[in-house]
């Protein structure tokens, strides 16, 4: 067994055992990440057309899936836990018309396959890129998938400021005669892509695998796959932002970018 094939392996065991967590702490309407840094710049850069055909990748409890239904657009969503999509199934209210799920893994060119070529006008991938062992396949796939010059939007965290090694430290200092508190980040690996296990979510029973990647990494990948950037923002906790625990993300770190989302498009 290769090692990404194992740590592949390891991840969806982490997902499959963490879904209940997961899916009580998101629920219907996700959490401050989702609701103040990712989806205001994930719904304006996908530029939702009415029936619209979106692909959902890596939908998790379907949170992104079921925002997506309500806005017009047709959902083909998949996740590769199946215990996460039966969570997505039960909260689909009266949007099932509009969407569909698929167990699917991600790495596997097969199964992306499967979905159907030319079929999606965009594709979306919100904080999940970074759970993936191998994102070449789906770079290389996507290309096959999307309709003439169609769209891929996907959050991640910033691989800067908020990656496996950074640290959030809070330091008192005297500036000009005045003592102040400053909250910064501590970070030690950016520019080579590493693993490393850590929690999502304080209390989920399983650690996860994190693969950290350079921006570089993501952009390179969608140059040499036909795509081009055209949207891009770096996006911070504004500073009313209350701290969920003492040195967690919110305002006092409003200015460093916790999140980005990017538009990759499809070049003829």
């Amino acid at each position: 067994m290769s090692d990404l094939t194992a740590l592949n392996k390891e991840t969806h065991e982490a997902w499959e055992v963490n879904a209940d967590v997961w899916d009580n702490r998101m629920g219907d309407e996700g959490n401050d990440f989702f609701n103040i840094l990712c989806w205001p710049a994930l719904a304006s850069l996908l530029d939702l057309r009415p029936d619209s055909h979106i692909l959902d990748i890596a939908c998790g409890n379907g949170l992104t899936t079921r925002r997506l239904a309500e806005l017009g657009a047709q959902v083909t969503a998949f996740d590769f836990s199946s215990n996460l999509i039966e969570k997505a199934k039960t909260r689909l209210a009266d949007q099932a018309a509009r969407i569909n799920f698929h167990v699917i893994d991600a790495t596997n060119e097969s199964q992306l396959l499967s979905l159907g070529e030319n079929k999606f006008d965009s594709a979306l991938s919100n904080m999940a890129l970074f759970d993936m062992a191998d994102i070449e396949t789906l770079f290389r796939i996507l290309p096959r998938l999307l309709k003439p010059n169609g769209a891929f939007v996907f959050s991640i965290t910033h691989p800067a400021f908020n990656n496996a090694s950074s640290a959030h430290v809070v330091e008192e200092i005297d500036d000009h005669g005045e003592m102040k508190i400053t909250y910064a980040i501590k970070t030690s690996r950016y520019m080579t892509p590493f693993h490393q296990r850590g929690l999502a979510l304080r209390n989920q029973p399983k650690p996860q695998v994190y693969f950290d990647r350079p921006l570089q990494y993501y952009l390179n990948l969608g140059f040499q796959n036909g795509f081009v950037l055209d949207g891009f923002e770096e996006r911070a906790f504004p500073p009313e932002t209350p701290q969920s625990h003492p040195l967690g993300w919110g305002g006092k770190f409003s200015e460093l970018p916790a999140v980005i989302v990017a538009r990759m498009r499809l070049v003829s």
